[in-house]
């Protein structure tokens, strides 16, 4: 194991949280979703075997409580086989440099989400400056700087399928960061979408803490290309998933995911994309 795995100077605990953090919700049979704080987490079981894997790690300072779900989960010393990150922001790779070191298992992401993972580049800054409520205006507290998991991430797959993962395949939905994946599996039409696209109105203090439920577009503190993020969306809603887990809210299913998704991408640059802010092209309306 690499000793010199390391989180960003920036990473600390993040005073924030809503009214489903530390509770678990059982989408189906094989899927387990945890709320940390603000942020989902997912336990994906490979069926017919006790193996499963984490999508996602959590807040900063998280590691002691996602090991605690996994051991009442799936019992005493249990471990996933790997941690697939849809992405590297703070919020959902949080604990992955203790859950490395204590799990020693490797993690995967998309190839151009790995210099924000093995300490070579930092995300653009969050911007405090976009339209949105108290949660954007707070944003410049929001970690942006790389972690260093050194040689224990290794990029997804060129063929999209998802390591230890049989069934479902990795899509790549940039945007709101440039290797953000979402994860499909066609037998059941179940998606995992990150920060892709989200539940809840993420930038809103009072929607996160009641969990609001509504899909959004992508958090806007942290994205940077909306045209792609557009685009990302438009890909996620003509796949017509049955049902959706994302990064932040509560999971959606058949008539009310197809319906939110529809009017996200009809109506993305007026809802979704900020009318200020650092990352919003002028030309984009």
């Amino acid at each position: 194991m690499d000793k010199d795995l390391s989180y960003g100077d920036d990473y600390k605990y993040i005073p924030a949280t809503s009214v489903n953090s530390g509770s678990g919700i059982e989408v189906l049979p094989d899927i387990y979703c945890y709320t940390i704080q603000i942020v989902n987490i997912c336990f994906v079981k490979e069926q017919g075997t006790d193996n499963f894997i984490l999508i996602d790690a959590g807040m900063p300072q998280s590691a002691d409580k996602i090991i605690a779900i996994t051991e009442e989960r799936f019992g005493k010393n249990s471990r996933p086989k790997a941690i697939i990150l849809t992405h590297g922001h703070f919020d959902h790779v949080g604990a992955a440099v203790d859950l490395v070191k204590h799990w020693n298992i490797p993690v995967y992401a998309h190839k151009l989400e790995l210099p924000y993972l093995t300490g070579k580049q930092n995300y653009p800054e969050p911007d405090p400056s976009v339209e949105g409520g108290v949660i954007a205006k707070a944003a410049s507290i929001f970690p942006n700087e790389s972690i260093d998991l050194g040689d224990n991430v290794m990029e997804l797959p060129a063929d999209g399928s998802v390591p230890e993962m049989p069934g479902w395949k990795w899509i790549h939905t940039p945007g709101h960061s440039p290797g953000h994946i979402s994860l499909f599996r066609d037998t059941d039409r179940f998606l995992i979408a990150g920060d892709a696209f989200i539940t809840v109105k993420q930038d809103s203090l009072y929607k996160v803490m009641i969990q609001d439920r509504e899909v959004h577009g992508p958090p806007r503190y942290f994205t940077t290309d909306w045209n792609a993020a557009k685009k990302s969306v438009q890909m996620l809603e003509a796949l017509k998933p049955a049902i959706a887990v994302t990064g932040h809210g509560e999971p959606m299913y058949e008539e009310e995911l197809a319906e939110g998704l529809e009017k996200l991408v009809d109506t993305f640059d007026q809802t979704a994309v900020p009318d200020f802010g650092r990352y919003v092209d002028r030309n984009q309306h």
